[in-house]
């Protein structure tokens, strides 16, 4: 990759052309934040009218401040829109798997889609191979996720009974399915929540109040999903950190393995917990 490649990256790549200050206020905060509230009010209280109603408060009130913000807010709430007219479960039947798989693609798909074909501002992007090898501290977090993950996630799933929300599995085809769904939400929640809603606040308001706001839609969307119980203590700070870097590396190959060590401990937690014999390396 050139410099020339890397500085249009940098420029355009999750944010606008000129960076957002880290502090302040902008009339574009009142309609991102009930964005934000809408995802709250979908996800974990599960009200579809209220949480419809916010998300078109959120878009008229853009309208009157700028047509990029109204633009970039609808993309967002096209995502949460198609996330939320479909049940949200740890069910891995194939029936629910295409169904949810079918949502997140429409959520993912059509910001990106519309973004760079018919807005062309190609404000939503994924980029894997940047050309930036991982620097020494980038290296050592890795390991350093699977032993907070090693740590955590066994304390948290077993003794909150929260495991009991993911279906016990002890045959091949049911650990499979299990591993692949952990594995392509993780991978759904770095395209949709970081490359997607983050990127798209971040070039309507400063760096700090986007990923606050995303933060809040992960964490939302993964309560609903099973992570109950006082998950949002460790899965709020998760989803700002994954930002924080993003900031700092545009790789989104870097944070989905970050994300996929993390589901991986997650994995063998899962299959533990309902088959107390197997795996017997943690400690709780």
């Amino acid at each position: 990759m050139t410099e020339r490649q890397v500085g249009k990256i940098d420029g355009d790549f999750g944010g606008p052309a000129q960076p957002q200050p880290w502090n302040g206020l902008s009339a574009a905060l009142f309609p991102a934040v009930l964005v934000a509230c809408s995802g709250y009010v979908l996800f974990v209280l599960e009200l579809r009218v209220i949480g419809f109603g916010l998300l078109v408060v959120s878009l008229l009130a853009a309208r009157f401040i700028s047509a990029a913000l109204l633009r970039d807010l609808s993309l967002i709430a096209v995502g949460l829109a198609a996330m939320s007219l479909v049940p949200i479960t740890t069910d891995i039947s194939t029936g629910h798997m295409l169904v949810m798989g079918a949502a997140m693609a429409v959520a993912v798909g059509v910001p990106y889609g519309v973004s760079r074909f018919v807005f062309k501002d190609h404000a939503v992007r994924f980029p894997v191979l940047t050309g930036q090898p991982w620097t020494r501290a980038e290296k050592w977090y890795l390991p350093a996720v699977v032993i907070m993950g090693w740590a955590l996630l066994p304390v948290y799933m077993i003794s909150s009974g929260v495991y009991r929300n993911w279906p016990a599995v002890s045959d091949p085809d049911g650990i499979i399915r299990l591993f692949l769904g952990t594995n392509v939400l993780g991978i759904w929640d770095e395209l949709f929540f970081i490359c997607t809603v983050f990127a798209l606040l971040r070039r309507h308001l400063p760096t700090v109040q986007a990923n606050v706001l995303q933060a809040v839609l992960f964490t939302s969307f993964l309560w609903e999903l099973g992570f109950r119980a006082w998950a949002p203590l460790f899965i709020f700070p998760f989803a700002l950190v994954q930002a924080f870097i993003f900031t700092r590396t545009k790789s989104l190959s870097y944070i989905v393995c970050i994300h996929l060590l993390f589901d991986f401990v997650l994995f063998l937690v899962l299959i533990h917990a309902h088959n107390r014999d197997w795996i017997n390396v943690f400690i709780y």
